[in-house]
């Protein structure tokens, strides 16, 4: 892998991932843009104790460009966009309208491909590796930043979870603080490992999930499962077997592994609409949500007895689609008071995802 920095006419960093050592990249960034201008802060809320980002210069980004006018694209010509050069393989710059900015942490988009009508399903293995790699150097830079105590690579699939931006594309959320998901997953992990005398809670939620029937994909180095109190229609957690607690823990074999095992989790998820079986079968390019889960970078005082190795990384990989031409709106109970109802047994959507086929 060969990284080269730059910058965009605006002062944001930008960075070229290639597979190639020999690529040079010297394109300049040729609009006329002004420097980013951010209205982004974190308020808490004193009654729930979590954080909202309020950032209301995000009202005027882009929305729904026709193809020919997509900023993800590589520039040709005179059509400019956000990425200077012709050509990439994989890209991350900062977001020109970031949901955190400054001393409110940092956003970045990452590029998975310039090829516009691809997915990250269409990725080879090794450009899909790449990415990886990506993903884990942003969280090793991101996490030196002074503002910064968390980071979460993450990707929005689907017209129907709100992506924008129709281009392959995911980003990259460095937070001041730690995500209220983390702390509820760290608290658990603080009160068995108390309870048990020293016991991890998610080696003993893994070891559970390998005796059962929700295994959906197991590899030597990593298991995909769905979990046994699902939130959503079909939602699979995907762990590596050794406990590490953030992406730069991996080891060789399991980093070498991974593109394979994701790869083809990817692809069932693009087919579990699609086999005849249901009406409105047909239906593909599942709509979905891809969340790396990695141990905060900052102190941890709060969670009694609990270090950032009791944590453990994993994905979590949901779609909001429950059946064919049907979604799942969070309603009252789930927005109203974070219950979730779920519609499809978490063991019915296991066998769902065995049984259909990646290609």
């Amino acid at each position: 892998m060969k990284k080269t920095s730059t910058r965009l006419a605006d002062g944001r960093e930008l960075i070229y991932y290639d597979l190639r050592d020999d690529v040079v990249r010297d394109a300049v960034d040729r609009r006329p843009l002004e420097r980013t201008v951010t209205t982004s802060e974190v308020r808490r809320d004193p009654l729930l104790g979590d954080a909202v980002a309020i950032a209301s210069h995000r009202q005027g980004r882009t929305y729904h460009p026709p193809a020919d006018e997509c900023p993800l694209c590589p520039s040709q010509g005179e059509r400019l966009s956000e990425i200077p050069d012709s050509s990439y393989d994989v890209v991350v710059f900062e977001n020109r309208f970031p949901s955190l900015a400054g001393d409110s942490g940092r956003c970045e988009v990452v590029c998975f491909t310039s090829d516009h009508n691809a997915s990250f399903a269409d990725l080879t293995e090794e450009q899909a590796r790449l990415v990886l790699e990506a993903w884990t150097d942003r969280t090793s830079e991101l996490s030196h930043l002074p503002s910064v105590e968390q980071v979460f690579c993450f990707e929005n699939r689907g017209a129907e979870i709100g992506v924008t931006l129709g281009h392959p594309h995911g980003q990259i959320y460095a937070y001041p603080f730690t995500t209220p998901r983390t702390a509820l997953m760290l608290r658990s992990v603080a009160a068995h490992k108390e309870a048990t005398g020293g016991e991890n809670l998610f080696d003993a939620v893994l070891e559970r999930e390998l005796a059962e029937e929700r295994v959906v994909l197991e590899s030597e180095h990593w298991v995909a499962f769905v979990p046994y109190a699902a939130h959503w229609p079909y939602e699979v957690h995907l762990y590596p077997k050794r406990r590490v607690p953030d992406l730069l823990g991996l080891d060789e074999e399991a980093r070498t592994e991974f593109p394979k095992v994701y790869l083809e989790l990817l692809r069932r998820f693009d087919r579990i609409f699609d086999s005849g079986q249901e009406e409105g079968a047909g239906e593909s390019a599942t709509p979905y949500i891809a969340a790396w889960h990695q141990a905060p970078f900052g102190a941890l005082e709060e969670f009694e007895g609990v270090s950032r190795d009791d944590f453990a990384l994993h994905l979590e990989l949901f779609t909001i689609r429950r059946t064919s031409g049907k979604l799942k709106f969070l309603a009252g109970s789930e927005s109203g008071m974070n219950v979730f109802i779920n519609d499809i047994r978490p063991e019915a959507a296991a066998q769902r995802l065995r049984e259909v086929a990646s290609s």
